[in-house]
């Protein structure tokens, strides 16, 4: 089959996949080391809830296999119409081998819509054939089935870390860690190809972000963020990683730069840890691996950080909002002010995020005034499954493009406003955009204009003094939805490399 991809980090798990044509069918080849049950899935958000599911098997009386859907995190439920082929289903060297059919194109409501976005893919197995519980045997990742992208295979495998040290988290809810580095030295200019997480902590690590720092930031630390030291200036993203992402692979035609005119430049690895039950004494070494090399390809890949601003501002949601919505604009016009001539920007990955309240992000794409496109759409968001999705085909962004990241909220839980602010608890509304060919701009980001008279002011104030109270329409905010662009001022923000 032409298209393969690990759906977990221990290649455990191994899904292979083909298709003739859009209006056909679509074949699956399950890989498992397991002799047991197997499973695989689609789902809405990750979860069990409302998944399309087949489980199959090599048991002691051959083989067995049926199509269910599931309506929570219970046993799933066979459907009435049984809409995937078994092809055939085979052990051998501990590996369960199933392959299976269906219709790109179900009719049945019971079945998942297979469509030319990414789609989250669940699987599951067990150690016997007897179908029970699968524990910790269970994962998700979200890939483009229709428009997937093949990735090159390479033998030497060079990389550089971008790690802390064995550092010891306080026992804050909260705490930023920065590490300004240099890397060793690379001769002549480089490409990177993969990131790679590397998680020492999963339940305390939220996201790592690695910076390019300005020529003017010339010496290391390794101490918290944001104390006003000279590392805060170290904008340009090179690379990003959120709680529930894997490893991710670029096309191969194009790399993150590297060494050559970027020798002598510092990086700053920030680390954002979540501890919600303040544990005191715990160390970590987490980071990112970064692989490299010398096999320059076409592109030269930059990342574009776009969303609402949540520094300095003073912007709350309400409590017992069922929906909120709210977003940020950048406004590529300007953008040839700083780089001219602007070429076309092809955007062919995204990572979308918001924190516990956020339930969909959506990325406009806006030319003329009118929404051409989504760049990205995630109408089930997910916190626990944050990772780059590639887009499959490429989005091109021209001069005086607008890019709206529009997110929505449920605050039906809280009893006090929830901030934009670096807290999990907090919230952002952001997206990561990775394109080429890379330019100098990093940051594109907006202010709320929080004094407009649409504005309800009654929630933006402190937080801690805002208590339970019936919330107004959740629509009156710095813009709810794209059709009141005067709400969000023309307050933008880029920062250069």
């Amino acid at each position: 089959m032409p298209f393969m991809e690990y759906l977990d980090q221990n290649h455990l798990v191994c899904l292979k996949w083909g298709f003739d044509n859009l209006q056909g069918n679509i074949t699956f080849k399950l890989l498992v080391n397991t002799t047991g049950w197997v499973g695989f899935g689609f789902s809405p958000n990750g979860g069990m809830r409302g998944s399309d599911i087949v489980m199959g098997g090599l048991g002691p009386s051959g083989s067995y296999f049926a199509d269910y859907h599931a309506t929570g995190n219970s046993m799933p439920l066979v459907d009435e119409q049984q809409s995937y082929t078994l092809l055939s289903m085979n052990e051998s060297d501990g590996q369960t081998i199933m392959t299976f059919q269906r219709s790109i194109q179900s009719c049945d409501d019971q079945d998942f819509h297979i469509t030319a976005q990414p789609i989250k893919l669940i699987y599951a197995y067990g150690p016997t054939d007897q179908i029970t519980y699968h524990q910790a045997r269970r994962g998700t990742k979200e890939v483009n089935l229709l428009n997937y992208m093949p990735r090159t295979t390479f033998t030497n495998l060079n990389y550089l870390n971008a790690t802390v040290d064995n550092i010891t988290i306080p026992s804050n809810q909260t705490y930023y860690h920065c590490k300004v580095m240099k890397f060793p030295p690379l001769h002549g200019k480089h490409h990177i190809y993969k990131i790679e997480p590397v998680i020492e902590h999963l339940d305390i690590v939220h996201h790592m972000l690695l910076y390019r720092c300005p020529k003017f930031v010339m010496e290391p630390y390794d101490k918290p963020c944001y104390m006003g030291d000279i590392g805060d200036y170290c904008f340009g993203v090179v690379a990003a990683w959120a709680v529930g992402g894997g490893a991710f692979e670029l096309p191969e035609n194009a790399g993150i730069p590297i060494g050559g005119d970027f020798s002598d430049t510092f990086y700053r690895l920030e680390i954002h840890y979540n501890n919600p039950n303040k544990e005191a004494g715990r160390t970590d070494g987490s980071g990112l691996k970064l692989y490299y090399t010398a096999q320059l390809r076409q592109h030269d890949v930059g990342i574009l950080f776009t969303g609402l601003a949540f520094d300095h501002m003073l912007y709350n949601i309400p409590p017992k909002a069922t929906q909120f919505h709210t977003y940020g604009v950048c406004n590529t016009t300007l953008f040839s002010q700083l780089v001219n001539p602007l070429p076309d920007l092809q955007v062919f990955a995204v990572l979308l995020h918001t924190h516990l309240t956020g339930r969909k992000i959506r990325l406009g794409h806006y030319r003329n005034g009118k929404q051409i496109d989504f760049l990205a759409l995630d109408e089930n968001y997910n916190f626990e499954m944050q990772q780059f999705i590639n887009l499959g085909n490429i989005k091109t962004i021209k001069l005086g493009d607008e890019i709206a990241v529009e997110c929505t909220y449920s605050t039906t839980n809280r009893t006090r406003a929830t901030k934009m602010g670096l807290a999990t608890t907090d919230e952002m509304c952001l997206a990561f955009l990775l394109y080429y060919p890379a330019i100098k701009i990093t940051t594109c980001v907006s202010y709320p204009n929080t004094t407009h008279p649409m504005m309800n002011t009654a929630y933006q104030k402190n937080p801690e003094d805002v208590q339970e109270r019936h919330p107004v329409a959740a629509a009156v905010n710095a813009g709810s939805g794209l059709v009141l662009p005067s709400l969000a001022t023309r307050e933008f923000d880029y920062r250069t490399i």
